[in-house]
């Protein structure tokens, strides 16, 4: 199997839905794949993060409102009836507030998440000998490097006339899914920038600036593609990095 089919069959494997013989066939690959094992884990972790969430039971009122099945009906037609039907819209509109404001937790829930799994990459491409799979200051050279390793087209831009010259890019895994990890410097700092594309719907909006052990973080989101900058930059720097950016964009 490859890094690729490996990618494709992670969430079922993860949620025990995949047959006997492609689930050994997986953990032999996980075996001898560092890489695709890291991505296991961040899956792992990530569910993990989605069964935490907490569970919003309806509402009394709610449930003292809806109506009884036919053959059943607990309220006479006529001005009880009414009652009954406006209460059950009031009811309904404060169930629709508390899923809006569960889908809003979970938004900042798994931004946190994400967040965290940046800073998590940045520091192992800090760590090992993988920081770049193409070493190039060229954007002609380092973006045509992706196709056929990525399913989208990530946009590379080399800021060295704003001080951040591009130096290469690589693969990484961010959230269960295979990324753009874009590698540019500022004298001695490594700025790590992931870019992936933006979801068509519940999309996180962006996180402004962050701090997360030690290093700064900085996420937003443009032309379909969400971006997470990460690195020892003091938060200024950073974000002249991401305003230079954008300007481009």
């Amino acid at each position: 199997m490859t890094c690729h089919e490996i990618g494709r069959l992670l969430d079922a494997y993860v949620d025990n839905e995949l047959e006997a013989a492609r689930s050994a066939e997986l953990r032999e690959h996980l075996a001898a794949c560092p890489a695709c094992s890291r991505r296991l884990a961040d899956r792992e972790s990530l569910s993990q993060l989605v069964r935490r969430l907490p569970y919003y039971a309806a509402p009394e009122s709610l449930r003292a409102a809806v109506p009884a099945p036919a053959g059943r009906r607990r309220f006479p037609p006529g001005p009880i009836a009414l009652a009954a039907s406006l209460t059950l819209a009031v009811s309904l509109g404060g169930a629709t507030a508390i899923l809006r404001s569960m889908r809003a937790t979970q938004a900042v829930q798994l931004q946190a998440s994400i967040a965290e799994e940046t800073v998590s990459g940045h520091v192992r491409s800090l760590m090992g000998a993988h920081l770049l799979d193409v070493q190039s200051a060229d954007q002609h050279t380092v973006k045509p490097w992706f196709l056929g390793k990525l399913d989208f087209a990530p946009p590379v831009e080399d800021l060295t006339p704003a001080g951040f010259p591009l130096v290469g890019g690589r693969l990484d895994y961010i959230a269960g899914r295979p990324v753009a990890a874009l590698v540019y410097q500022r004298r001695q700092h490594t700025i790590n920038l992931f870019v992936w594309p933006a979801p068509m719907s519940g999309q996180i909006a962006a996180s402004g600036a962050q701090s997360i052990r030690g290093f700064q973080v900085r996420h937003w989101t443009g032309n379909g593609m969400s971006f997470w900058a990460v690195s020892d930059l003091n938060g200024t720097e950073l974000t002249q990095f991401v305003r230079a950016l954008q300007q481009r964009q």
